[in-house]
């Protein structure tokens, strides 16, 4: 997952050279140009055989287009009309959303030690990334926040159910998923940005001046997207949402850290205590999970072993393969 962590903190570098250097202030336009990359990034390895294609019908994977393009549409609206700091907890709470979809929707539990882990971890990521000026919201954007948040909780839940469900891979899932996000994106972008078909004017998609510079910066970003995208796919698919989850609340940990030592920024009492309390979280969530590692590791040998000719006669060890 490093070279995952790595190509999302290039993505976000550059996003902001395109949105700011370059003034592409479209970012739902951007995320259709990284769809556009990812769907004929994903046909071209099939056509190379990197993974054969499984055919579904679009009614089994459209869930998952839509809850990508929500995450996106929403989460886009939520930190313009929210502070950074109402939209730093929005994105914070996640975490504990895909819990509770986990749990409502397919019995899944998560376990006391991970519970604790997880809540220390969240609360060393407010405090080292929240300022208390900034909490502050309205009706609209309290509303626009909750959408972004249960969209992105449903597209991260999704993305390793439907593997399980469908009998696909990563690769296989995001094949299918990436064209629909296209036409999805493609109807909603003339209704949430100005596109300017009747008068590509300045400030509007149709109206922007494409230079060589912005074209090879969207083109490195939307190719980035591909390699971020596909990677959760399959990270989510042999881990879990919340095993991801986790692992991107490290990437603001390293943000935040990174800023302190490489940019000068300054590193409060308030903000060392965060990053002191969010790295113990994820040391104890990773920690907690290796026991039923090591259990699924053996129930896995020994099913092998069975399979081979050799009975399991040991009842205490049947129930734990059953649990497992």
């Amino acid at each position: 997952m490093k070279p995952t962590c790595l190509c999302l903190l290039l993505l976000a570098c550059c996003h902001k050279v395109v949105m700011t250097s370059y003034k592409f202030s479209f970012p739902v336009c951007l995320t259709l140009f990284h769809s556009i990359v990812t769907a004929l990034g994903m046909i071209a390895m099939a056509a190379a055989g990197v993974f054969t294609v499984k055919k579904l019908h679009w009614t089994k994977t459209m869930p998952v287009a839509c809850a990508y393009v929500g995450f996106v549409v929403f989460n886009n609206f939520s930190i313009q009309i929210n502070t950074v700091g109402f939209y730093q907890i929005s994105k914070i709470l996640i975490t504990p959303v895909v819990v509770v979809v986990e749990y409502l929707a397919y019995n899944k539990t998560v376990s006391h030690q991970k519970l604790l882990a997880i809540t220390l971890l969240m609360f060393g990521i407010t405090v080292a990334t929240v300022s208390d000026k900034q909490v502050s919201s309205n009706p609209l954007g309290i509303l626009v926040a909750g959408a972004a948040v249960l969209s992105s909780a449903l597209y991260q839940v999704w993305a390793g159910s439907k593997q399980k469900e469908l009998g696909v891979n990563g690769n296989q899932l995001l094949h299918q998923v990436a064209p629909m996000a296209v036409l999805l994106l493609g109807i909603l972008i003339p209704l949430i940005e100005p596109l300017g078909l009747k008068d590509p004017k300045f400030g509007t998609v149709l109206g922007y001046s494409f230079s060589k510079g912005a074209i090879a910066w969207i083109l490195l970003s939307s190719c980035l997207g591909l390699v971020v995208t596909l990677s959760t796919y399959l990270f989510i698919g042999v881990t879990s949402p919340l095993t991801y989850n986790v692992v991107g609340h490290f990437k603001t940990v390293f943000i935040v850290t990174s800023g302190v030592v490489f940019f000068g920024d300054v590193i409060t009492t308030k903000k060392l205590v965060g990053l002191i309390c969010a790295m113990a979280g994820i040391v104890w969530y990773t920690s907690a999970g290796v026991p039923a590692a090591q259990a699924a590791a053996a129930a896995t040998a020994a099913s092998n072993s069975s399979s081979n000719g050799t009975s399991v006669s040991n009842p205490l060890l049947q129930k734990e393969q059953q649990q497992v």
